[in-house]
């Protein structure tokens, strides 16, 4: 569209040149269809350009011979993986569907402990016939199951995902048509993603409150746990908004190579995921064994917020640790 409007010509002027039809030209432009090689090699005729520059979206005249910027010219030996249009919509479709379900099991991994709390809590309750003892037990049975369903159903999605896992941690370069139409549909979803983004975080800045009320009137221990639960309950649904709309921006982010996906954090990503397993593998065994040594279940849930504030810090530590050992 550029060069022809460069060129002065209409759609019909360049149909004509080309002996196709206008609307040819104009699925053309609108990424909707794709010239076969013989208009391509005409077209790149007639714009006094090459056909490397006609099929990448984001490259200029004067840099055809790459379609990377200099910064990440270190990566030239790796593989560069070519990603067509109908890959990329592939992959936004199966991320459309996959994302709520991922979000809905790692609402589930946060409410988990909500539960166990909520046993305890009725266990504490005057005239509550069954021990506090059994609840408990209860109570880290149903979080068990409910972590192993989570469990799960992630390695199941995880297995469906797994073929589009290149795009997280190789360098691509996308074919034609693939670049104008992920940032159509990403401009198309910004504003949902945004609110839902408002929401999650809203719902976990005032998940406090129910918790700090009950605090402030010195409530029986019973009811502080049962506002522990709802706060966790709170986070839950936060989170679970935030993961959606994190994982449809990281789709877009992924084809883009942009945000946490641009060449340089590809090469951390390895560093950092094992990071995160080791990391939090040691805070629930902390988290469990604090709390069945001490039976301090009402406190011990403190540990979960102090090691997503904590965790930002160990990423960012790792990553410069790594850099420092490659450099």
């Amino acid at each position: 569209m550029n060069e022809r409007k460069k060129n002065g010509w209409s759609q019909e002027e360049l149909a004509e040149q080309l002996s196709v039809s206008r609307q040819s030209i104009s699925k053309w432009e609108g990424a909707q269809a794709i010239p076969d090689i013989q208009k391509i090699i005409k077209m790149a005729e007639l714009f006094g350009v090459t056909t490397d520059y006609l099929l990448k979206d984001d490259m200029e005249p004067e840099s055809i011979s790459s379609s990377f910027d200099a910064s990440s010219a270190d990566a030239s030996s790796e593989a560069v993986v070519r990603v067509s249009l109908e890959e990329a919509n592939d992959f936004l479709e199966l991320t459309e569907e996959v994302a709520p379900k991922m979000a809905s099991m790692v609402s589930l991994c946060i409410f988990a402990p909500a539960l166990l709390l909520f046993f305890l809590a009725l266990s504490q309750i005057p005239g509550f016939p069954l021990s506090e003892g059994l609840m408990a037990g209860f109570g880290v049975i149903s979080l068990l199951i409910l972590i192993a369903i989570a469990v799960f159903v992630f390695i199941l999605l995880g297995a469906k995902m797994k073929r589009f896992e290149y795009l997280e941690k190789s360098p691509i370069e996308t074919l034609y048509g693939v670049t104008g139409m992920v940032r159509e549909r990403k401009k198309a979803n910004e504003q949902t993603n945004v609110i839902l983004t408002a929401l999650g975080v809203i719902l976990c800045i005032i998940s406090p409150i129910p918790l700090l009320t009950v605090s402030f009137l010195e409530a029986p221990e019973y009811l502080v746990l049962f506002m522990v639960s709802t706060l966790l309950l709170f986070v839950s649904v936060g989170v679970n908004l935030l993961v959606r709309s994190g994982s449809m921006n990281g789709s877009y982010d992924k084809l883009l190579q942009e945000g946490d996906y641009t060449l340089s954090q590809k090469k951390k990503s390895p560093v950092t995921g094992a990071v995160s397993t080791v990391y939090w593998t040691l805070i629930v065994a902390i988290f469990l064994a604090w709390s069945f040594i001490t039976d301090d279940w009402d406190r011990s849930w403190i540990i979960w917020p102090v090691a997503g504030v904590l965790f930002g810090g160990v990423v960012t530590i790792s990553s410069a640790f790594a850099k420092g050992k490659r450099d």
